[in-house]
């Protein structure tokens, strides 16, 4: 999938009379199968636009094109269905269902697209071995550590076999070693050829990405190619 804006504005109203512009005239283009990390300090807009990059809200003006066809025309059942099937998403605060274990919380994308209970057992086991979860499969997430859970989180988003994975913060609310093992997993996700975009404030996590797009204040200051980790050593 290759995404583009064009002038893609979001205005927020706080109270009557004040209006805030979280995203100003953003032109961006994301071609397929690239490592994309969006940074900026708090408030800069880095939330909001992979917000609007992954359907997950809509611009206030300008327009946002998947492969030509424009999104904001499109109703918001259409661009649920779009989600579940083309995209998958990885927070900082993992997002599990506390009453579901690891495999139940991996097949939730599935249920919703109504895939059989064999086949989605099959799908999430599978997605759980690939971030080397094969032992954890039945354990809450009470009973798993901040990394597993994300690992977890990695899994979900997985499953579905998606085109692109937005990750916010993922790395977050872990410590240094396991957080390289985390983004070594969007890596290896990105070798496969699924588009990854990551919001991240971390400039270490960056450098495994191909390309940062820096914000403040709403607008694009800088878009650079990097060098990335592993192939300048």
């Amino acid at each position: 999938m290759v995404f583009k804006m064009e002038g893609v504005t979001k205005l927020y109203a706080m109270g009557r009379r004040v209006t805030v512009a979280a995203l100003r005239e953003v032109d961006l283009t994301i071609p397929r199968g690239q490592f994309l990390a969006i940074m900026g300090p708090s408030g800069s807009g880095k939330s909001t636009l992979m917000h609007i990059l992954g359907c997950l809200d809509r611009p206030s003006s300008g327009s946002y094109l998947l492969e030509g066809e424009d999104l904001t025309t499109k109703g918001d059942d259409s661009l649920a269905d779009f989600r579940n099937c083309r995209m998958g998403f990885v927070f900082q605060s993992y997002n599990l269902l506390p009453r579901l274990d690891a495999m139940e919380n991996v097949e939730v994308p599935l249920v919703y697209r109504g895939v059989p209970g064999r086949e989605r057992r099959r799908r999430a086991e599978r997605a759980l071995a690939r971030v080397g979860l094969a032992d954890r499969l039945h354990h809450l997430p009470s009973e798993l550590s901040g990394g597993e859970q994300q690992r977890v989180a990695i899994a979900r988003s997985l499953v579905g076999e998606p085109s692109v994975i937005f990750a916010d913060e993922p790395t977050g609310n872990l410590d240094t070693v396991t957080g390289r093992e985390v983004i070594g997993l969007f890596e290896e996700s990105w070798r496969q050829g699924i588009t990854v975009v990551v919001v991240t404030h971390e400039e270490a996590l960056a450098r495994y990405a191909e390309r940062v797009v820096r914000l403040r204040d709403g607008r694009i200051v800088a878009d650079e190619r990097t060098a990335r980790r592993g192939e300048d050593q």
